[in-house]
């Protein structure tokens, strides 16, 4: 089993923001400003990297919450904290929630080992070490936020990390599904799991899923970690089903929006 803090590095790696800075935090550790242009909450967001809770109260942690939010407005970014679910972020939750920072996208942290992987059915299934154009479209179109631009940038987060890019077609060989093994460490991340509206329900991504850990199997790694919010059951029935059991929760916390006072 994965210790937390190893955890927390393999996601921050195997999804690295285009631009990062430390902050030092005194007794709270460090933590880690991450910015992409605003493309996706993870890369878009603090990371309190070795925190620890301090008895009584931490007295850095507001005014690292200050400089946070200065260095976020320089990017016109909002502020945002990924938190994990543990006793060490009760301080940091503590001053968020008395200045009124939301809680959005709870998110389940999933992993499993290398015994008993899962069977693929023969599929044909495309294996690349770059992401294809229709590879892209069909990932974009399930889980993308914006345009062209957007998608851009979301090329470069994901190239930065070794990762395999698998597709399944359809009998037509037309791209039903798609899915991602971030390599990191010795252990791979699944990622950027999406099946296209009209090959739902049909098994594309259960084939996805057993074609990226088998192929975790070649790469000789040690064990898989994957992402999927509380809210969708489906994929945590999938994921369950395929071996994978629980192993934490973070979310993430926004600062309130701004409003600019009204005059006339």
């Amino acid at each position: 089993m994965m210790e937390q803090a190893l955890l927390e590095t393999l996601m921050d790696k195997a999804w690295p923001a285009l631009e990062r800075q430390d902050l030092d935090v005194g007794e709270a550790g460090q933590w880690v400003l991450r910015a992409s242009d605003g493309v996706t909450q993870r890369a878009n967001s603090v990371w309190p990297r070795s925190a620890s809770g301090v008895p009584n109260g931490n007295p850095d942690i507001p005014r690292c919450v200050r400089a946070a939010g200065e260095w976020y407005r320089l990017r016109r970014l909002p502020l945002i904290f990924q938190v994990f679910d543990d006793s060490c972020s009760a301080d940091l939750n503590a001053v968020l929630d008395e200045q009124r920072f939301t809680r959005q996208s709870a998110t389940r942290i999933m992993v499993r080992g290398m015994e008993e992987l899962p069977v693929t059915s023969g599929r044909n299934v495309d294996m690349a070490d770059e992401p294809s154009e229709e590879w892209l479209r069909v990932w974009w179109s399930a889980d993308g936020r914006g345009g062209d631009a957007e998608l851009s940038v979301a090329h470069k987060i994901l190239t930065a990390c070794p990762s395999l890019y698998a597709t399944v077609r359809d009998d037509n060989g037309a791209p039903a599904a798609v899915g991602r093994l971030a390599l990191v460490d010795g252990r791979g991340g699944i990622y950027c799991m999406a099946t296209s509206a009209s090959h739902r329900r049909r098994g594309y991504g259960t084939e996805v899923l057993a074609a990226l850990l088998n192929a975790g199997v070649h790469r000789n790694l040690e064990g898989f970690w994957l992402l999927v919010t509380k809210a969708n059951r489906g994929a945590q029935l999938l994921y369950s089903q395929a071996g994978f059991t629980d192993h934490g929760s973070y979310l993430y916390r926004q600062a309130p929006l701004r409003r600019a006072s009204s005059g006339c």
